[in-house]
């Protein structure tokens, strides 16, 4: 029988390896990120049920996490679970929800940070249910040694990052890293909004780079605050849209949204227009890439 960290560590997502917010050119770092959303899809591999786990990571003054839980597909009559902001480095949770036991271990008791409210090592996130695996983050080496006892044969649940969204606040200069499918590489994005022309101060320029290459160039901002592009990476069409309303003729603390998501297909359209689509249960879920930027600190 493997042992149940053994098993963990074949199915873990490393944070520090894929989503961590930072930039080999540090002028890129002004701005501030001050939370983190990610989705997760869990399939239980002994029930007929699937769930989304929604993570999200506060600001770095008052680092922790909180944490829900909903049934797939998700449907707004039915109500989730949902943990309020937890503070302590280390704790266990247990529930019960959609008829099944959930358990949740956390320890970021020696996590260690870049410039965001997501740990990047030293620290670990398992989610339990019915005893079987269903979502790990996190540091195995560390895990390893809170779990050594559980020599027993584990099951383990499917499970995939689907939606990942990141609120930034600062300067007009914003920049992260994403990867948009699991054979994928990790690519740099910049998004930056800056004037064409130190004399023509009500006439910024919108530019998004993706890995230093510059995919989206939008002059004339205030007629075209909204707007979309598709973009190939790895192989994949990418929906690029964008919507700077706020920063053109909103309040000042308004959000500018950016949205990368992956297509179903290269023949499907652009899935803002999909209004009579309905996901059959064999579909894969694309990914969602969010970004909300606002010009001033909170």
């Amino acid at each position: 029988m493997k042992n149940i960290a053994i098993c963990y560590g074949e199915n873990a997502i490393k944070i520090s390896d894929s989503y961590c917010s930072r930039h080999s050119n540090h002028a890129y770092s002004n701005s501030i990120q001050n939370s983190v959303t990610n989705i997760y899809k869990i399939k239980i591999s002994t029930e007929n049920k699937q769930f989304l786990v929604r993570l999200t990571w506060s600001k770095p003054l008052n680092r922790g996490f909180s944490f829900s839980i909903f049934e797939y597909p998700f449907s707004i009559s039915k109500f989730g679970k949902s943990f309020k902001l937890l503070r302590k480095e280390q704790g266990a949770k247990n529930f019960e929800f959609g008829g099944l036991r959930f358990e949740i271990f956390w320890d970021l008791s020696r996590a260690k940070y870049d410039c965001g409210p997501e740990p990047i090592t030293g620290f670990y996130v398992l989610i339990l249910v019915n005893s079987e695996v269903g979502l790990i983050l996190g540091d195995m080496e560390k895990l390893e040694l809170e779990v050594k006892k559980r020599d027993s044969e584990a099951r383990l649940s499917e499970f995939s990052l689907i939606s990942r969204c990141e609120h930034f606040s600062g300067n007009a200069l914003y920049s992260t890293r994403a990867r948009f499918c699991e054979t994928g590489i990790y690519h740099d994005i910049l998004i930056k909004c800056c004037r064409e022309d130190e004399m023509m101060v009500n006439n910024p320029v919108l530019s998004v780079y993706v890995d230093k290459k510059n995919v989206i160039e939008v002059k004339r901002l205030q007629w075209n605050f909204r707007g979309n592009q598709s973009i190939f990476l790895d192989g994949l069409l990418v929906d690029l849209m964008w919507d700077v309303h706020d920063w053109c003729f909103g309040p000042k603390t308004g959000y500018a949204v950016f949205l990368f998501r992956t297509r179903r297909g290269l023949d499907s359209r652009l899935w803002l227009e999909d209004k009579n689509f309905e996901q059959k249960e064999d579909d894969k879920v694309g990914f969602s890439f969010l970004i909300c930027a606002c010009k001033k600190p909170d």
